[in-house]
């Protein structure tokens, strides 16, 4: 054997778990393996998890923070105004240095798999060509995909549509789409229906950002599950943000619900920043922002949690760390019961691997040798601690790690102690 990771906990709760790998693959997880391997560890009862999985990044604006100024008011709207300033000063090498940046950060902390949305409305196609670049270099360590994004409008933008097309040429994997920020209803809804014809035609998958605003009557995502019924995109449509629907009447939200999941659309919320760009007109009360993911989930639809952005103009936190995420996504949710938290834990790893559709995926036998051991015993503990990652692993090989973390207490009438996290 190559590797075997000994005396592990799985996220399903099974305990003293031995995990063998050979040639890049789990070739078995049982109870003390009796093979050896050239490399041995112990993970002491800890947690071994498939690797974090973020569905939803912009990673060609990610560690922008600042240039050219920095977001004053904090809304959606001045984040694109700022990032049209940026574009113009965008270079090749700077977006690549970025992006393999925050790859590094992203590795370290346990994340394999990045789906980052690209603007197409820049004619020079600038950012596509760098992230494809990236896409090449980091390959052997991380699953990048890319969306072809309108991020100014599909009509909004002169040219986005003609660019779009042409981003999918060059490789990339995905169409999206932003129907709120069409400057008509009525064209955002075309919007929908041109986009996901073109993924149709190409055999693509569809992520759209979709109704990423305070306004209830935004219900583009309404024409996205029915477009993804007619043309037979099934399983391969994505709603990301969604978040009109924290401010939709109940009972138009009662029917909108099961037709996202009988038309088989997914759902991508961002806690992070959902919770800090939306409300921002609001007095008191204020809305929280997020969509409504425990009405989403107990109807069956999958929800994946993202990180969004890091450092931009956006948001200005984030540090690739998708426990992080999970933990904002349970406060703001009020996920706070135990299923509901693993449930958190299942939106940044499980559900948006197979939104993504990541094959070799997971901790049996014949997936891909991709895991992350947690300095904790559970998922709901790794969650509550944003627990540290001792060993990341790629196909069988450690591709990051760190000591567990431990704090030397002097006490005053006490013996000294350690105490662990």
């Amino acid at each position: 054997m190559d590797l075997i990771l000994r005396n592990a906990t799985l996220p399903d709760g099974r305990k003293l778990q031995d995990i063998a790998v050979e040639g890049g693959r789990i070739v078995d997880v049982a109870p003390a393996i009796a093979a050896k391997a050239a490399r041995e560890i112990d993970a002491a009862g800890r947690l071994v998890t498939p690797p974090f999985v973020d569905s939803h990044f912009h990673m060609d604006a990610t560690l922008s923070y600042g240039i050219p100024r920095i977001n004053a008011s904090g809304t959606l709207f001045e984040g694109i105004a700022l990032w049209g300033e940026l574009k113009p000063l965008l270079t090749h090498e700077a977006v690549i240095g970025r992006a393999l940046k925050y790859c590094d950060w992203a590795v370290a902390r346990g994340i394999l798999a990045i789906r980052s949305h690209v603007d197409v409305c820049d004619d020079r196609l600038l950012a596509v060509e760098a992230l494809l670049e990236v896409k090449r270099k980091v390959a052997s360590y991380l699953d990048l995909q890319l969306v072809a994004f309108p991020q100014d409008g599909l009509y909004k933008s002169a040219n986005a549509l003609r660019n779009l097309e042409r981003a999918l040429d060059l490789g990339v994997d995905v169409v999206g789409g932003i129907p709120h920020f069409e400057k008509t209803t009525e064209e955002g809804t075309r919007s929908v229906k041109v986009l996901a014809q073109i993924a149709a035609d190409r055999g693509l998958r569809i992520d759209m950002h979709c109704d990423e605003t305070d306004d209830p009557m935004s219900r583009h995502i309404e024409t996205l599950a029915r477009e993804t019924r007619r043309l037979g995109l099934q399983g391969r449509v994505v709603g990301s943000h969604l978040t009109s629907m924290h401010s939709m009447d109940n009972t138009y939200a009662d029917a909108l619900i099961p037709l996202i999941r009988d038309c088989g659309v997914s759902a991508i919320a961002n806690p992070l920043i959902n919770i800090v760009i939306q409300g921002r007109y609001d007095t008191y009360p204020k809305r929280r922002g997020l969509t409504r993911v425990p009405e989403l989930l107990a109807a069956g639809v999958p929800v994946a949690f993202g990180q969004d952005c890091v450092l931009d103009p956006w948001y200005s936190l984030g540090s690739a760390d998708m426990l992080d995420v999970a933990h904002m996504g349970i406060h703001v949710a009020q996920m706070t019961s135990p299923p509901a938290m693993l449930q958190a834990f299942t939106a940044v790893t499980e559900t948006p691997a197979r939104i993504m559709g990541i094959e070799g995926y997971g901790l049996a036998k014949g997936c891909n040798a991709d895991f992350v051991l947690l300095d904790a015993t559970s998922p709901i503990e790794a969650i509550r601690l944003r627990a540290g990652r001792l060993a990341v692993v790629r196909r069988g090989v450690v591709v990051a790690e760190s000591a567990p973390h431990e704090s030397q207490l002097h006490l005053a009438g006490r013996p000294d102690s350690t105490q662990f996290r």
